[in-house]
């Protein structure tokens, strides 16, 4: 009964309606003659006047607030609000002019303010019941359909556009409008109500919808954040649209949809794009990537691409990781019509031989080098090939871009070689020191600089993927330990504060990113429990979908990272990019240190590698373990 009456056509439902609101008209009024009268009142001669003015009045007035254009089984605070004032107006003009006919056998004090009363009740009354029956049809098909019921968070054009493609998809069931602004909510777009965020969390609570589409591309990330936690606590799950910049065109379509990221909480508005420095330092010139396969340097390759460099070299020691990001920047290049050439390179950035030769042969004019291990349990298990890898391949590569005239070196470093408590942290302060050490000698023109941040988002590795993949099987999801924060930015954040700090440099610097306040792990799982529709299963919430499991801090994890070993930071001409003031060591100090570390890794000698750390880098104490390495030397 329910689905057939859902099926009827929209005008046949609406006719159904009025017939029904027509019926509580008279209905209202004859209990109002009934109820002065005392008696079963059958209406006769004048006394037919006020019967047949009731309906003739309300039906239009109900039409001119749109009573009839709402879909009932969606009906909220605000359409109740509606109704009050149709009524209202109604009563007026039903008042005022049976006070002009004065009809003597018509008790108009009685009949003029009693039945626009009754009328509102029962009106108002109607659209619950009809709201409560359907919510049943629509629970049951909740499990019945694959079509989501959605409203779409965002009267505007790009709300109003994505509302026309969610109506002519069957994956989707367009439900109506949410928006913030009192002007636009209960008003209707296209035939469309517009509700009060109130009552978008009261569709979520009862199961009537099941999804939220954030249609505001301009909104800032501490605005959308806003916005989700409304509905943390709801069933529901959160789509968005990409911002503003994304879109192509400005236009909008079903296919730009995507689930809220966790990147949209992060409760900040992404490192602004500084497109005229980026274009001067990179426009035309040749750059090379390390460790272009993974996730930090790839995302470096296409904005770099986007800069339009004369060649971009991809290096990379993963073939797999290599050819997949060289097909993805072939296709851009297709699409934008790029002169650019790409060159992807196979190579071990700790081959030193091979390194000098492909800088030799391509002379890069500015190089990133991404390329490092950076898992923390992974490096403490392996923590000769670790130091290795990073420590020596920052030292062949710096060393290649000295010789071959390299004009701008730029690493990639973590918050993790701050008082580092990993082999990881400390591997990357010394290829910091490096670095630094270079900057500082004379015989050569490359300027070398270190960007420094904390987790990136969906790299690999990160706790976002594993998350994601935690809740795909149902959990539980693991922390380490309750109160364990990092900082976080995104993929594009990250490559972003690289290239545009590589710009600014002068020879020496440590960049850093103002990445706002940290972020507790644990609450980090349980948002992302809630964004996937799902609820938190806890001693307080027994029958949630998904668990959280604390299971105690890793060998080298730290509850919190920094970004600073020194004092306070220097703010540069970006206001979001900061210069930190950190110790260095003596080149020909430093020499020594790196000399005995790497006889170490060759002797495989994991206390004395471990040990050399310790003097290097401020803070550190490590473990001794027993493992064996190879090492490949770049003298």
């Amino acid at each position: 009964m329910k689905k057939k009456l859902l099926a009827y056509p929209r005008m046949l439902k609406q006719s159904i309606v009025i017939a029904t609101d027509v019926l509580s008209i008279l209905l209202s009024v004859w209990v109002v003659f009934s109820v002065r009268f005392h008696e079963w009142h059958v209406p006769a001669g004048e006394q037919w006047f006020p019967y047949l003015l009731a309906p003739v009045l309300a039906i239009p007035v109900f039409i001119r607030f749109g009573l009839y254009r709402a879909v009932f089984r969606y009906n909220g605070f605000d359409a109740l609000n509606a109704i009050f004032k149709a009524t209202v107006v109604y009563g007026i003009l039903y008042y005022s002019i049976l006070w002009v006919f004065r009809f003597p056998s018509i008790p108009i004090r009685s009949i003029g303010f009693l039945q626009p009363m009754l009328l509102l009740l029962a009106v108002g009354w109607t659209r619950i019941f009809v709201r409560i029956w359907f919510s049943g049809a629509d629970a049951a098909s909740a499990t019945s359909t694959s079509a989501e019921r959605v409203l779409v968070y965002g009267a505007g054009a790009a709300g109003v556009e994505i509302a026309r493609a969610l109506q002519a998809s069957p994956k989707f069931e367009f439900v109506g409008f949410v928006d913030d602004s009192p002007g636009l909510q209960g008003r209707m777009i296209n035939g469309n109500r517009v509700y009060a965020p109130r009552d978008a969390q009261s569709f979520a609570a009862s199961g009537e919808v099941t999804g939220i589409l954030l249609a505001i591309p301009s909104a800032s990330r501490h605005r959308r954040a806003e916005i989700v936690e409304q509905f943390r606590a709801y069933p529901v799950r959160i789509k968005t649209l990409p911002g503003l910049e994304a879109l192509a065109d400005g236009r909008v379509a079903i296919s730009d949809i995507h689930e809220v990221g966790i990147e949209d909480l992060l409760g900040r508005d992404p490192l602004p794009i500084d497109r005229p420095l980026v274009e001067g330092a990179i426009s035309g010139r040749v750059v090379m990537v390390t460790g272009a396969g993974g996730s930090i340097g790839g995302e470096l390759a296409r904005q770099l691409l986007m800069a339009a460099p004369s060649e971009l070299l991809l290096v990379d020691n993963a073939e797999y990781g290599l050819y997949a990001i060289h097909r993805e920047l072939e296709r851009s290049l297709l699409k934008s019509g790029g002169a650019t050439r790409l060159v992807p390179l196979l190579a071990d950035v700790t081959d030193g031989r091979r390194i000098r030769l492909l800088c030799t042969k391509y002379s890069p004019r500015v190089v990133y080098h991404a390329a490092a291990y950076k898992h923390v349990p992974m490096i403490e298990e392996n923590p000769l090939e670790g130091v290795r890898n990073n420590v020596f391949g920052t030292l062949c590569m710096a060393k290649a871009a000295m010789e071959a005239g390299v004009s701008s070196m730029v690493l990639v470093s973590t918050d993790k070689a701050v008082r580092p408590t990993n082999v990881m942290g400390a591997s990357k302060r010394v290829c910091e020191l490096v670095l630094q050490a270079f900057a500082a000698a004379a015989g050569h023109t490359t300027c070398f600089s270190m960007v420094r941040f904390g987790n990136v988002l969906g790299s690999s590795g990160s706790v976002v993927p594993l998350f994601r993949e935690q809740i795909s099987q149902g959990g539980p999801l693991t922390v380490t330990h309750e109160d364990i924060t990092r900082y976080f930015m995104t993929i594009p954040e990250a490559a972003q504060l690289v290239i545009q700090a590589g710009a600014m440099a002068s020879g020496g610097e440590v960049f850093l990113l103002d990445m706002g306040e940290p972020v507790k792990i644990l609450d980090l799982a349980r948002r992302m429990i809630e964004l996937s529709g799902l609820s938190v299963r806890d001693k307080d919430h027994p029958d949630g979908d998904i668990g959280i499991a604390v299971t105690g801090l890793r060998p080298g994890e730290k509850l919190y990272e920094e970004l600073l070993i020194g004092g306070e930071p220097v703010p540069t001409a970006n206001s979001r990019i900061y210069k930190a003031n950190e110790y260095c060591i003596a080149l020909d100090e430093l020499e020594q240190s790196i000399d005995e570390l790497e006889q170490s890794i060759m002797g495989d000698d994991i206390d004395n590698t471990l040990q050399v750390l310790m003097e290097l880098v401020q803070d550190y104490v490590a473990s001794s373990r027993g493992l064996t390495a190879e090492v490949v030397s770049c003298a």
